[in-house]
């Protein structure tokens, strides 16, 4: 396999080209559970970290850095979202590539953990991740119109974490002060 070659880039500094190859990525990976007229779901993230082959875009990962609440404590987070890798590329090692290359980021900066939710937890749990169980708090988003419909309140059993520095993750209330991401 040709070497990949993992880029980190700003959302306001996409361009056309990008924007299309990631809108392509996308609907491969979710199929109709994507939006069809935008690179994100809910809302847009502040960087991403993309995987290519060549010049082509193979994998993708969408970060917003964001503030939680933990049991009543302030917690910067570096939020996961729509993790993929195109369908003829799985296997490969390129999820695990782009979660490495996100760690190199956090080290040295002013997050405590990497939050993600996740279907399916093995790639995540290769890679340091823990699944927890916390009653989570979040703003309800429409994803077809985009409105706010409500407050969130449960477990969310697909909810997984990682320790950036020596925070330990606690059980308890997270209010994710915003969308579910």
């Amino acid at each position: 396999m040709n070497r990949i070659e993992i880029r980190t880039i700003s959302e306001f500094d996409l361009d056309g080209d990008v924007q299309g190859h990631l809108q392509r990525l996308l609907c491969e990976c979710f199929g109709g559970d994507y939006p069809v007229d935008r690179i994100y779901f809910k809302q847009k993230p502040h960087l991403r970290f993309l995987a290519y082959i060549e010049d082509t875009l193979v994998g993708h990962i969408a970060c917003d850095y964001r503030v939680m609440n933990l049991n009543g404590e302030r917690i910067n987070v570096l939020s996961l979202i729509d993790v993929c890798v195109s369908s003829t590329m799985r296997s490969k090692g390129i999820g695990s590539q782009l979660l490495r290359k996100i760690d190199e980021f956090c080290h040295d900066r002013d997050i405590d953990y990497i939050v993600l939710f996740a279907d399916d937890p093995d790639l995540y749990e290769r890679n340091g991740f823990q699944r927890v169980r916390n009653r989570c708090k979040w703003l309800k988003i429409n994803d077809k119109d985009q409105t706010t419909y409500g407050i969130g309140h449960e477990v969310i059993d697909e909810l997984m974490v990682k320790a950036v520095g020596e925070k330990g993750w606690e059980e308890g209330e997270l209010d994710l002060i915003g969308y579910l991401g």
